[in-house]
């Protein structure tokens, strides 16, 4: 009998290949599709018939936009955290694509799980230490496999899928494109020789032509530091997602163009667009300033720096990421409000703040008036200086000859 396989499959240029290749050397595949957000049902019926067409024994559609909001969305928005202070790692989806893809090879009973990564980049990080973190699974990975043959492998894949009957969608023969919950990120062409994108290469949001009159605002309910409500109303995690992508996108808010360091030594540089994202650690950032401490907001840098690099990296499920979460999860108890977002197009800020949290003294205002004297205030600022000044007394001015 022919070996049961789990294949992560998008209906995408490699993953057509590695279904098309796994069902020629004889494997029973299943080809599964973890739904994050970001296709309709349109995209939904086309990964499923793809996978039929090539021969898959199965196909399995399973639902993961919940477990990315409440999983990765959470705590990236607690952190404000951002690889190089550019991108929130719209890849975290491919962790919950292994974690459900392996529960399926379970239900299977199967220890084996393929994968559509390449050799260069750093989803392979993601997809195989993943694998190694949650059982004992053997990875397949013919993308990987194939770089070992030829050094023109998108050409390759294409004439064989070709050659096979089975055409390649335009925009698949010039990007490689990922969508999920989280918006979309774009690489290939022109993107990765360091050129100017072209039109093609942006999908969520639109170009200055197209954006509306005037200017839009939303308001956002926060609970513990977790969106709530959008303009007053409960709204679920991943529909305040999709409704920030639609209204903010068409302001062409979002757009990213970022040059990553891979982790096995390349420079990786993709387009990225977020909307949600962008607006969500907007409005986060501007409640949780006002609400929490001077010392909290300080060291919150530090604890969102290593995160962001556990879960960069491939250590999604490394225990030292959760030791960090529930820090993030402990310093958000004061962070509820509602923040107005406003954007008359390509930026989005955070214009008005409404809590019960704010650390505000009312006798206090900013350049204005304090409940501290002013000799209290020149008493604070020699004490707070003294040991500069002891230092410029006794060993002299730095910088001055």
């Amino acid at each position: 009998m022919s070996e049961k396989l789990v294949l992560a499959f998008s209906g995408g240029l490699d993953t057509s290949y590695c279904l098309l290749k796994l069902v020629n050397e004889g494997f029973e595949v299943h080809s599964v599709f973890v739904d994050t957000g970001g296709v309709d049902d349109a995209e939904r019926s086309y990964i499923e018939q793809r996978a039929a067409d090539l021969g898959a024994t199965r196909h399995h559609t399973i639902q993961g936009g919940q477990d990315l909001w409440d999983e990765f969305v959470r705590p990236l928005v607690w952190s404000g955290a951002r690889i190089h202070e550019q991108y929130p790692m719209l890849c975290s989806d491919r962790y919950l694509i292994v974690r459900k893809s392996l529960e399926l090879c379970d239900e299977l009973g199967t220890k084996l799980f393929a994968h559509g990564c390449t050799g260069m980049g750093n989803d392979q990080l993601r997809f195989d230490q993943t694998v190694r973190s949650l059982g004992d699974y053997q990875i397949i990975a013919p993308i990987r496999d194939l770089q070992a043959q030829t050094d023109k492998v998108r050409d390759y894949e294409i004439e064989l899928l070709r050659e096979a009957g089975h055409e390649v969608r335009a925009s698949n023969s010039a990007y490689s494109i990922n969508e999920n919950l989280l918006g979309v990120t774009t690489s290939g062409s022109e993107i990765d020789e360091f050129d100017s994108p072209g039109a093609g290469a942006w999908t969520l949001t639109r170009p200055r032509s197209e954006w509306p009159e005037g200017s839009h605002q939303v308001k956002v309910g926060f609970e513990q530091g977790v969106a709530v409500s959008l303009d007053g109303r409960a709204v679920a995690g991943p529909e305040i997602i999709q409704r920030l992508n639609q209204a903010f996108g068409a302001y062409g808010v979002g757009r990213h163009i970022y040059t990553g360091d891979v982790s096995i030594g390349l420079k990786g540089r993709i387009v990225f667009e977020c909307p949600a994202v962008d607006a969500l650690l907007v409005a986060h950032r501007a409640l949780e300033e006002s609400t929490n401490t001077r010392l909290q907001n300080q060291f919150k840098h530090l604890v969102s720096q290593r995160w962001a690099e556990l879960v960069y990296t491939g250590f999604f499920y490394e225990p030292h990421k959760f030791d960090l979460e529930a820090y993030l999860e402990s310093s958000q108890r004061a962070v509820n409000g509602t923040v107005t977002l406003e954007t008359s197009g390509g930026s989005v800020y955070a214009t008005a703040i409404e809590s019960r949290h704010i650390l505000q003294d009312p006798e206090s205002i900013y350049a204005q008036s304090a409940s501290w004297t002013p000799e209290e205030a020149a008493g604070f600022i020699k004490l707070l200086g003294q040991s500069s000044t002891l230092s410029a007394k006794i060993n002299g001015v730095v910088g001055r000859e």
